[in-house]
């Protein structure tokens, strides 16, 4: 008995002896509430998009979302690349839907809290970026007419409850599109203007219901939040609310030291915004100059802002009508992702360039030059045991 007493003291210092009573400052303290999912405010409404919080229109979009069917050869659906059990993403360096794409899928959860939708930000709503991949040869592959008749004898009466009646489709070709292949593009233009409007129409639509169907895709709790909580409120942290001595001291380097914080920053652990950090380019890939050469299809996009398919006023264009359009720091800047979750969703960045934590903690420690514009990232002179700290706190952000 008394061995075994002794034993059960033994572990019991072993175990004392990796956690520690946090330490932090007023400002420390300030910082990591703000990091809190309990920071996280409302969702705010979608002016855009009057379906955005109508849950049959949900309903419809989740269908979509799943439905194969919404491709050009029924081989594919937005949840081919973003997967309901791996956080809506793929786990792949470069998505795969009818080819290869030339970027990493990103997650959703929160997605509808962002400004700016794609690692470079070429669409600027929900929405129309839930109609990019429908068109593109490499994902969906679909076109616009051809969805409009497939979404008419498939789900019609569905449609119609929500938005209204479809347009007469009779005389339309059942495969056209201004994206499409010669021959797609040929027979969108020979379309009169009130019936590529009325494509268009439908079109949108899709996208707005897919949109209302994401916004319900939320960041879950994780063990930071429940550390975070205790913290504020002065309670003694239990169970898995315990951090380690190399947790604590990877989230004070986090906010300080390592400044990650800086980017990574809100409930999200972003600041919604693009940044060239330095990342390589993958050979073999397509030229990729990120947010630079996004400027221009958000513009050029009819499903903008300023287009004639969003709902609501004019008002609520404020980041497209501000944009930055021209700026040295845009060149080869991908937008900061969410680090909710990101442990357990290698690899990294926006081709997959790094395959582990600790490769993205050490190519922001040695801050490599940009192959193109300049890296915002400056060296820093982090040890073995405070870089292992900082992949140990990200860790928390995904249990």
């Amino acid at each position: 008995m008394r061995r075994l007493s002794r034993f059960l003291a033994l572990m019991m210092a072993v175990v004392l002896a990796g956690c520690t009573k946090p330490d932090f400052s007023d400002a420390e303290k300030t910082t990591i509430a703000s990091l809190a999912l309990s920071s996280l405010p409302a969702l705010k409404p979608d002016t855009t998009n009057r379906f955005a919080d109508v849950p049959v229109a949900a309903a419809l979009g989740s269908t979509l979302f799943f439905d194969q069917g919404m491709s050009g050869d029924g081989s594919v659906s937005c949840s081919t690349c973003h997967k309901i059990d791996r956080q809506f993403q793929d786990d792949l360096p470069q998505a795969i839907g009818v080819g290869r794409t030339n970027r990493r899928t990103m997650p959703l959860a929160g997605v509808a809290r962002d400004p700016w939708f794609f690692w470079d930000g070429r669409r600027d709503s929900l929405w129309a970026q839930a109609l990019t991949p429908l068109e593109n040869p490499l994902e969906q592959a679909g076109n616009r007419t051809a969805y409009a008749h497939y979404i008419k004898k498939r789900f019609g009466e569905r449609y119609e409850r929500i938005f209204g009646p479809l347009p007469d489709f009779s005389g339309m070709p059942l495969n056209a599109s201004p994206l499409g292949n010669d021959a797609e593009q040929a027979a969108w233009s020979a379309m009169s203007g009130p019936q590529r409007d009325a494509i268009n129409g439908v079109f949108a639509n899709l996208g707005k219901a897919i949109a209302a169907f994401e916004r319900s895709i939320a960041p879950a709790p994780t063990r930071f939040d429940r550390f975070a909580l205790d913290l504020a409120t002065g309670a003694e942290p239990k169970g898995d609310a315990v951090f380690s001595k190399q947790e604590i001291l990877g989230l004070k380097l986090f906010i300080g030291k390592a400044n990650c914080v800086t980017c990574h920053n809100g409930p999200r652990f972003t600041d919604n915004s693009f940044h060239n950090t330095g990342v390589p380019s993958v050979a073999g890939l397509p030229p990729d100059r990120g947010r630079i050469d996004a400027v221009h299809q958000v513009e050029a996009d009819p499903f903008n802002c300023f287009g004639a398919y969003r709902d609501g006023d004019v008002s609520a264009c404020g980041e497209l009508r501000f944009m930055v359009k021209d700026a040295p720091e845009l060149v080869r800047a991908y937008k900061t992702p969410s680090l909710r979750g990101a442990a357990t969703r290698p690899p990294y960045m926006h081709a997959g360039q790094f395959s582990s934590l600790d490769e993205v903690v050490a190519h922001y420690a040695k801050a490599a030059p940009s192959v193109e514009g300049v890296s915002e990232v400056h060296p820093l002179e982090l040890s073995e045991r405070e870089r292992a700290a900082l992949v140990a706190f990200l860790k928390t952000l995904a249990e």
